[in-house]
């Protein structure tokens, strides 16, 4: 099974490059948000964990994160392969996820990098707040402090990550079809 990985800002358009992404490849799309709250949803142990950090906008630790993607590798084993969203946020969790892919025999293809300017984050926040049900979606403090915590753990995981696999970064600004194929240009 091949891992290839999503990273990027909040609002940067990850989600709808992986389901493009999803349907080309036919891989499983991760989302962490999206398991995360389905954790919180059915109030699993470490869902009510997550509760608490997400409604303040905080990372949840790594060693629940560590604990969650080891079950969702095993989760998936019989897949060609996963995208994986939105993880991993942090150093801790960029040698967690290299750990675990190496005890369980997989391997990571590409990590994707989506970059876009910190003001066009801020518009696509908004605009997704017009649309979204969810409650952390309507708090332009929230979108701030997303944006803040990624600047200030994610993007030096990131260029830690350079250091240990393959990161291709590109610009996400323009259309979404206008992203797609750039992305597609490096697969």
């Amino acid at each position: 099974m091949e891992i290839l990985i999503i990273t990027g800002p909040p609002y940067s358009g990850k989600g709808t490059q992986c389901e493009i992404l999803k349907e080309q490849l036919k891989f499983e799309h991760i989302s962490t948000g999206d398991r995360c709250r389905l954790e919180k949803q059915n109030e699993t142990e470490i869902g009510k964990i997550m509760s608490e950090y997400e409604e303040k906008g905080d990372l949840v630790p790594d060693s629940i994160m560590k604990d969650l993607f080891s079950k969702i590798l095993d989760e998936n084993r019989s897949k060609n392969g996963i995208i994986l969203d939105g993880y991993p946020r942090t150093e801790p969790q960029v040698n967690d996820l290299i750990q675990l892919i190496e005890s369980k025999n997989m391997k990571i293809g590409k990590v994707l990098n989506i970059d876009v300017p910190k003001s066009e984050l801020l518009e696509r926040a908004k605009k997704r707040a017009e649309t979204s049900d969810r409650k952390d979606d309507k708090n332009p403090e929230i979108h701030i402090k997303r944006i803040e915590v990624f600047e200030n753990a994610t993007r030096p995981a990131i260029e830690y990550m350079k250091s240990k696999i393959n990161v291709l970064t590109f610009d996400g600004l323009g259309t979404i079809d206008e992203i797609t194929k750039r992305i597609k240009a490096s697969l």
